[in-house]
């Protein structure tokens, strides 16, 4: 179902029971998957894929080029995953470097004017919040929340299930299960409520606030910090925090 005054590129792949809706765009090397609606007055182009059953609000634009200086015209992408669901003025922008991805995960769900800047990765599960923004190279892992206005450093990388205040500026790295706002961002405990919704166990919710502990002593490194979790680690998310924490980084955790 594709409206006459949309313009659709001959060789975009469209699948099965798309709706494409008033005044869309859709270049040549695009991709969507069976299901997914563009509202109106959407615009995908570059080396874009799209998954199934994804709801793309108006005046959102995915896969347009990079706005990093670096960008020279090479082929990258952007992809999107399933059942996600794209609200208004959402803005996310291909790669830079040649076959370099941009990527959002499943079932993710990005309010108005949300912007994803390049090569960034985000996780299944995702929310972020009105006008929340990410500089390039950002990870997010999955099921985390950044609320509205929140802005993100490049190379800045959040962990899974961690939460990100309104309006926050991020600077630093925020383990996973965590939960941080301010400006600058500062550590405020654990995602509690979202830990209990997902079901985490309670010995894997007391390991976690253990290690916040550890971490957040104003007695230790964080060296330190992780030499005493891994002494104590008996279950997945605590060993998660400890190898985020191992993991080499450019901006360094929030401390």
């Amino acid at each position: 179902m594709i409206h006459p005054t949309s313009i659709v590129h001959p060789g975009a792949q469209i699948g099965r029971k798309t709706e494409i809706g008033p005044y869309c765009i859709v270049g040549e090397n695009v991709s969507i998957g069976e299901r997914t609606v563009l509202q109106a007055h959407v615009v995908v182009n570059g080396w874009t894929e799209i998954g199934e059953d994804c709801q793309i609000f108006p005046f959102a634009t995915i896969g347009a080029a990079s706005q990093d200086r670096k960008y020279a015209g090479e082929r990258a992408f952007t992809r999107i995953g399933n059942r996600t669901v794209l609200r208004e003025y959402v803005s996310i922008q291909r790669a830079t470097g040649h076959d370099e991805v941009t990527a959002v995960g499943d079932d993710c769900l990005l309010l108005a004017y949300v912007h994803i800047a390049h090569n960034c990765i985000l996780g299944n599960g995702v929310t972020m919040s009105n006008l929340a923004q990410l500089a390039g190279h950002v990870e997010v892992g999955d099921f985390a929340t950044i609320g509205g206005q929140a802005g993100v450093h490049q190379f800045t990388r959040i962990g899974r299930y961690a939460m990100i205040g309104g309006a926050s500026k991020l600077t630093k790295d925020v383990p996973p299960f965590f939960l941080v706002e301010g400006n600058p961002a500062q550590p405020y405990g654990l995602n509690s409520v979202g830990l209990r919704r997902a079901g985490f166990t309670v010995d894997e919710r007391n390991e976690i606030k253990r290690f916040y502990k550890y971490l957040y002593n104003p007695k230790m490194n964080v060296s330190q910090a992780m030499d005493a979790m891994r002494a104590e680690a008996e279950t997945i998310p605590g060993r998660e925090i400890i190898a985020f924490l191992e993991t080499p980084s450019e901006r360094g955790v929030l401390k």
